[in-house]
This record gives structure tokens, sequence and C-alpha cells, in this order.
């Protein structure tokens, strides 16, 4: 089963415009655990859920992933030496390959893993904050179907007019 989820979000610069395109999302039938009004910076802090663990899976991924490509960059370098009749350690020709195939798994899954939680941030709360501290009122709404998509869609676009959809990753 596909996981569908898409945030929507409007800047409003009256609080009572943002309460009633809230109140509408809700009459829609988004529950209110997905649809947040942010005002103040505190109203930003992240709270823990059960299912908070999202980052540590990508992180996970993205880490298994690099230790697979380091693995394989750090035999191809060990063909490399060995075809070029170098030894890493003369003492232990036969424990220098898994050395080297040992530390190319190490750097590739921390780079892995690097790369993939900075490719995951999401700009999303960057722009929520400039708003926030630019007198701004932000509404945030996140929808799990292509129909509740279209519904927030409409109710946003009646409230402020015109949108702009970015697709993230």
């Amino acid at each position: 089963m596909e996981n569908y989820r898409h945030h929507l979000s409007g800047f409003f610069e009256h609080r009572d415009i943002a309460q009633k395109t809230v109140d509408q999302l809700l009459a829609q039938g988004l529950p209110t655990e997905r649809v947040h009004l942010f005002d103040s910076l505190a109203s930003l802090e992240h709270r823990p859920t059960d299912t908070s663990n999202q980052v540590l899976k990508d992180m996970l991924v993205d880490g298994t992933i690099g230790t697979v490509a380091g693995t394989a960059v750090g035999g191809l370098v060990q063909v490399a030496l060995v075809a070029s009749n170098v030894t890493l350690f003369v003492a232990s020709p036969l424990i220098a390959p898994l050395v080297l195939l040992g530390w190319g798994a190490s750097l590739g899954g921390l780079v892995g893993a690097t790369i993939g939680a900075a490719a995951n941030a999401k700009p999303l709360s960057a722009l929520v904050e400039d708003a926030i501290n630019s007198g701004q009122i932000v509404v945030v709404a996140e929808t799990r179907s292509e129909e509740e998509t279209q519904r927030a869609k409409a109710i946003f676009q009646e409230a402020i007019g015109d949108y702009q959809d970015i697709k993230t990753s």
C-alpha cells in the first residue's frame, strides 16, 4: 500500500481568517491532529510521538546503502592493489583485504547516513518560522488521500487566493 502524505500550508495576516480556515478544514473531515495553526515560535516545539522515528528509519536505509557502496569501493581498491602486486600489510596479506572492506563499509555508512539525513531535511519548518517572525499566522494541513488534498486545496484557495504546489521527495 502506498503511503500518501501531502502537506498544505497557508499564510495569513489576520488570526480570524486563519481560524476560519482551520474550522473549515475540520468541518471537511480532517482530524484535529493533522490540522495545525502556528502563531508563535513556541507552537512550533516538537512533541515526540510513538511514530516520530521516520528520520531514524531514513538514516538506517541511507546508512545501509552507504555501507554497501563503501564495501564495494573497498573491494575494488583491494582488487586494484592485489592486481598491482601491492599489499597493505606485509605480515598478514589475508587480513588486509578484510580491514580495507571494513574501513570502506564504515566510511560508506557514515557518509550515506549523513547525506541521507541532509537530503531529507524539510524546508517547510524554516519557511513557517520566518513567517511567524514577520507576524503572520500559518495553517498547515496534512492530507492522506488525493480527495482530502483536493478539498483542502479548495479551502486554502478560497481563503488566500492563488496557490503554488511544490512537490518534495
